[in-house]
C-alpha cells in the first residue's frame, strides 16, 4: 500500500509540473504570484507531495524496520485525520461563516477566470455540472473585467457570461462558446432563464449537499477507516520491532 501511495504521489507531482510546463510557469515563475485566483495545479502538487512523503516513509520504514519513519508515518496520518475531523466539526458549527468564505472564494476566482486555463476549466466544469452561474447569480460576472457591463469595457464578452452558464441542447454536437454573449445586456434574470442558468452555484451546492449527505458521510467514513488501519498497522509493526530488539539485547 505504501509503495502504491508513493507511485501515486510521484504521478501527481509529475502531472502538476507537466501542467505548469504547458502553461509556461516553469520558465516564468512570476506567473504563480501574478494569479489572483486559485491555481488547481497547487492542489495536485500538494496532494502528490503529501502522498509521496507518506508512501516513502511507510514503505522504507517497513522494509528497513525504521521506527522513526514508521512513527512519522503514523503521526502524519493521525494529524491529517485530526485536521479532517476538526474541519468537519467547524464547518457544521459555523455553517454561515463557511458559506460566506466559500462565496468570497468563488467570487475571487470569478475575477481571475481568464488568468489561468486550469482555473477557467474548473469553473466551467462546476457551472456545467451543477447547472449554475456565478456565486449567487449571473450578475456576479460583472466582477470580471471581460464580462462586466461598464461603458469602458471594450471586450466582446461585455454583459455576457461564460458558455458554461448556457442551457445546452442535448442535440448539439458542437459547443457554442459564444452562447453567453450579450445575455445580460437587457431583460431580467427571469427572462435570462430561457438561455442561461440563473441559479447561483452557492444555492446549487446547498441543494446538492442534503441530497448526497449519505454519500459524503460514507466517503468520509471510508477515508477515516483507511487512515485508522494505516495507523494501526504502523503501530503494530513498531511494537513488533521494539519487542524483537528488546529480546535481542
Amino acid at each position: 500500500t505504501s509503495s502504491g501511495s508513493q507511485l501515486a504521489g510521484t504521478a501527481f507531482i509529475a502531472i502538476g509540473f507537466w501542467a505548469w510546463s504547458e502553461k509556461g510557469v516553469l520558465s516564468d515563475l512570476t506567473q504563480v504570484t501574478r494569479l489572483h485566483g486559485f491555481d488547481p495545479v497547487w492542489g495536485v502538487l500538494v496532494v502528490g507531495t503529501v502522498t509521496f512523503i507518506l508512501g516513502f516513509a511507510g514503505c522504507v520504514g517497513a522494509l528497513r524496520e525504521n521506527i522513526c519513519l514508521l512513527k512519522f508515518f503514523s503521526g502524519v496520518i493521525g494529524f491529517i485525520f485530526f485536521l479532517e475531523l476538526t474541519a468537519a466539526v467547524l464547518a457544521f458549527v459555523f455553517q454561515g461563516q463557511v458559506r460566506e468564505w466559500i462565496n468570497d472564494f468563488f467570487l475571487a476566482n470569478v475575477k481571475a477566470y481568464r488568468e489561468d486555463i486550469d482555473l477557467q476549466n474548473l469553473i466551467d466544469s462546476l457551472q456545467k455540472l451543477n447547472h449554475c452561474c456565478g456565486a449567487k447569480e449571473p450578475n456576479d460576472w460583472n466582477l470580471n473585467v471581460y464580462f462586466n457591463c461598464s461603458n469602458e469595457n471594450p471586450s466582446r464578452e461585455k454583459c455576457g457570461v461564460p458558455f458554461s452558464c448556457c442551457i445546452s441542447d442535448p442535440a448539439d454536437t458542437v459547443v457554442n462558446t459564444q452562447c453567453g454573449y450579450d445575455v445580460r445586456r437587457s431583460g431580467t434574470p427571469a427572462q435570462w432563464g430561457n438561455t442561461i442558468y440563473v441559479k447561483g452555484c452557492m444555492m446549487a451546492l446547498e441543494e446538492w449537499l442534503p441530497r448526497n449527505l449519505y454519500i459524503v458521510a460514507g466517503v468520509f467514513i471510508v477515508i477515516s477507516l483507511l487512515q485508522m488501519v494505516g495507523i494501526f498497522l504502523a503501530r503494530t509493526l513498531i511494537g513488533d520491532i521494539e519487542k524483537v530488539k528488546f529480546n535481542y539485547y
